[in-house]
């Protein structure tokens, strides 16, 4: 046991020092990688005896590890990832306690995101949440009312925790993202009242309101941002799509009278998810030249993406809005994380390096990254090799706007079961709490 807590102690993401957290019910059960349980791919588990003298122990929540951070910043290839670069790192998970993001500050972390997903598996696998969900079922809320609850403290907890560096980057970086119900996709009205709504609880310069860029919700984009609200576009996985998640930017933009500088926005375009579904097609082909295409659509895509970006904000039309304070709606990369053990765990990280861009991570990402990843500029390092994959995957009949029709289809329809899951777990707490009552 002491030697894996050693190893911990010394991971490049935490350069702290680890307490343990000490709970006679937790039966030893293991940390999760959420939990700073799997840095540098090895699997810790929880003290069950008194903690070592030089650890500290935490009542915070029920075995979950404590970090002490070290007085001195300990740097990491995200530091550099962003001095040398411009490239800023986001973490892609948020959990009680929101505390356990301090670490992955100093380790140069520069913002959040969440999703629908990510909450339920941190409200429904984690008893952390319970005792306020308790509370706010006895006040006499409705379990999506306390959902929500539960959600924007988290939200509002991290948005506190980034608010220095959000004042330090004058509004570059900091940000925490909250996404509307997946159950609005397809709403554009409703979107837009949720987005206000939320944005106006949260009550915090540094959140973005994520709203998915369905067609239905291009025009909510643009109307949420002529209200002057941040906003973080997810699930972009096509260039069509994305040029018009740019547009309903700058049309929102320039809906807005005078100053624009408190206005920012994302556009998250998925990768992992692309090569997933455009990898199943070339083995289906199965001939040499399409087998060769394997685990490089999402990337060559994403290259062309940025791309397009660079055109978008140039130009007459940008230097107009640039002159009010705007800002750049920058490219942010999603779905980071390899699906196919067969690739380099850093493959939608190393080679989507560029400015202004940003690149978000889970854990298993994060991690790898800091361990063993390369900063340089890539992004745009071979672009004709990218239109060279591009066009080809289209020539052997895989059209990119079907690409990107199914995935966003399955995108949409994963987040709405993950909000209707955690929903019906968290209606199971509440009769069995009005039971007991």
């Amino acid at each position: 046991m002491a030697t894996s807590l050693q190893t911990l102690w010394q991971s490049p993401i935490v350069g702290g020092s680890f307490a343990s957290c000490v709970d006679d019910h937790s039966n030893g059960a293991a940390f999760t990688s959420g939990e700073f349980a799997r840095l540098q791919g090895l699997s810790f588990m929880a003290i069950k005896s008194a903690p070592p003298s030089n650890f500290v122990a935490s009542r915070s929540v029920k075995w979950r590890c404590a970090v002490v951070p070290s007085k001195t910043e300990k740097r990491t290839l995200l530091h550099d990832l962003y001095e040398q670069q411009k490239q800023s790192p986001w973490y892609d998970n948020l959990r009680r306690p929101v505390t356990i993001l301090e670490p992955l500050i100093k380790s140069g972390v520069r913002g959040v995101t969440s999703n629908p997903t990510i909450f339920e598996k941190a409200i429904a696998g984690s008893n952390a949440y319970d005792d306020q969900f308790r509370q706010l079922i006895r006040e006499g809320k409705s379990v999506e009312d306390a959902y929500w609850a539960l959600v924007v403290q988290d939200i509002q907890e991290a948005c506190d925790l980034f608010q220095p560096l959000y004042n330090e980057s004058n509004g570059g970086d900091g940000y925490i993202s909250l996404e509307v119900s997946p159950l609005l996709a397809n709403e554009t009205q409703q979107t837009i009242e949720s987005a206000k709504y939320l944005h106006n609880v949260v009550n915090r310069p540094n959140v973005l309101i994520k709203i998915p860029a369905t067609l239905e919700c291009i025009e909510s984009i643009k109307q949420v941002i002529a209200s002057s609200i941040s906003v973080n576009v997810t699930l972009i996985f096509s260039l069509a799509r994305y040029e018009a998640v740019i547009d309903a930017y700058l049309d929102g933009l320039e809906a807005v009278q005078g100053d624009l500088s408190k206005i920012s926005s994302v556009a998250s375009f998925f990768v992992s998810r692309v090569d997933t579904y455009v990898d199943k097609r070339l083995d289906a082909i199965g001939t040499e030249e399409a087998l060769q295409l394997r685990g490089k659509a999402a990337n060559a895509q994403a290259a062309l993406a940025f791309k397009l970006y660079q055109e978008k904000f140039s130009g007459p039309r940008w230097e107009a809005l640039e002159k009010r304070g705007a800002k750049k709606q920058r490219a942010l990369w999603a779905s980071t994380s390899v699906k196919n053990p067969a690739y380099p765990d850093t493959l939608y990280v190393n080679p989507l390096i560029g400015p202004d861009t940003v690149t978000t991570m889970p854990d298993a990402a994060l991690n790898a990254f800091v361990d063993h990843g390369k900063v340089a500029r890539t992004i745009d390092a071979n672009l004709e090799e990218a239109e060279r994959i591009y066009n080809k995957i289209e020539e052997l009949g895989i059209l990119w706007s079907d690409v990107g029709s199914v995935l966003e289809l399955e995108g949409v329809a994963s987040f709405k079961k993950s909000f209707t899951d955690l929903v019906k777990s968290l209606s199971g707490k509440a009769e069995t709490l009005a039971q007991s009552n």
